[in-house]
């Protein structure tokens, strides 16, 4: 038969147990993961729902008994002395009170005492996006005594004492669940030396949200700035409207995928990869600025003469024969320019729009390349470099 509460002295009990020699009370853990509730990322935070449960022995607790394990409801855990644990990294934790406070208190009668509750803790998780979305983390949840150093109270691990629920149960829609780890360590502190308990979460983002809303639009709105490379350059309203709408929709595919993430001053990969798109189709809009600049505005100038020793090339076509009513008439091109090309700046320069260059001092060390067949370069070259850029970056990103 258990002695009457009357006979324990529960001015005592709320101290601190020791033993005879003053040495620390030992404390052990055992926390199961019920589930996740979820993972913010702008806040850098998630949201976990655990048993916490905590063993430890108190002498002063011991009976004699036929009954060696008393069950007591939560109205008996404010009677007795409780460890003072706290979690350092939580930003918000509440126990669970609904239909009945969901906690469990058992008294062995050599004095262990097991201390269950349920709790929902909002911890921050500091995240690392260099790597975003291909990014691992390893989410801690650290706790430990809030005012007993070392010296009085010490923490250990009891076997096995992190377990996981079914996963099945989990709300982790953006991450894998990769393991669990537990540490332990010492902190040094002007109020003591504290031993600190850890236990890690290793998670590895899922890419599938962020290929569907992000990489595959930008990728396909590049392909799409390729096409003006097969309109002819004289559709000039055509090729500009495509060229500024695969410029605008990239600004908007830029702004919502950073939309979904914490302001970092730091790049991040999906951030790398949204620059290089928008840089291509801005490229492929330039190209066509510069096709359009050349083929209608590198004409020769007639206004102006001037005294040079370059050799003159007359590229007037000769006066042709017109037959009206019987009637025949002289007709002169109104272009009648002269162009200095064979030895002229022009020929200096790498690009060149105009077959003459190819003889003359053109040959000298130089290849020539003709402005008005830039499409076809583009045509080989944009879908070329792109193809390279993304091998590097997902070989890079993936297993490097």
């Amino acid at each position: 038969r258990m002695p009457p509460p009357a006979t324990v002295d529960l001015s005592q009990v709320h101290l601190v147990p020791t033993s005879r020699l003053r040495r620390p009370t030992k404390y052990k853990w055992k926390i199961r993961i019920i589930f996740y509730l979820c993972f913010v990322l702008l806040l850098q935070e998630y949201q976990i729902d655990i048993f916490f449960a905590q063993t430890w022995t108190d002498s002063r607790l011991r009976f004699n008994s036929t009954m060696k394990i008393l069950t007591l409801n939560s109205n008996m855990v404010g009677l007795i002395w409780i460890p003072d644990t706290i979690f350092r990294n939580s930003k918000t934790a509440e126990a669970h009170w609904i239909t009945t406070p969901n906690q469990l208190l058992r008294i062995w009668n050599d004095g262990k005492i097991l201390y269950t509750l349920r709790l929902t803790i909002n911890a921050e998780c500091q995240l690392q996006l260099h790597n975003f979305p291909m990014d691992e983390h390893s989410c801690p949840l650290i706790f430990s005594s809030y005012g007993y150093p070392k010296e009085e109270m010490i923490y250990r691990w009891r076997k096995n004492s992190v377990e996981a629920a079914d996963q099945k149960s989990w709300r982790l829609y953006q991450f894998d669940f990769m393991g669990l780890r537990n540490t332990s360590e010492i902190v040094k502190t002007s109020a003591g030396d504290y031993i600190v308990m850890t236990i890690y979460f290793d998670l590895s983002r899922r890419m599938g949200y962020f290929t569907i809303q992000t990489y595959i639009p930008c990728i396909l709105t590049v392909v799409l700035s390729w096409v003006s490379f097969w309109i002819k350059k004289d559709a000039t309203p055509a090729r500009t409207a495509l060229g500024i709408t695969t410029v605008l929709t990239m600004t908007t595919l830029s702004t919502i995928a950073r939309k979904s993430l914490p302001r970092v001053s730091y790049v991040t990969a999906m951030d790398l990869f949204v620059t290089v798109c928008f840089l291509f189709v801005f490229a492929a809009l330039m190209e066509y600025a510069a096709l359009n600049y050349y083929s209608s505005c590198k004409k020769p100038n007639c206004t102006k003469k001037k005294k040079s020793n370059y050799s003159v090339l007359d590229m007037r076509p000769p006066p042709t024969v017109i037959t009206l009513n019987n009637a025949m008439y002289w007709q002169e091109f109104e272009d009648t320019c002269v162009y200095e090309c064979l030895d002229g700046k022009d020929c200096q320069s790498f690009f060149c729009c105009y077959e003459e260059c190819k003889s003359g001092s053109w040959r000298r060390g130089r290849i020539h390349i003709d402005i008005l067949e830039l499409d076809s370069y583009s045509r080989v070259f944009f879908p070329t470099s792109f193809l390279l850029f993304n091998l590097v970056y997902w070989v890079g990103y993936l297993y490097l």
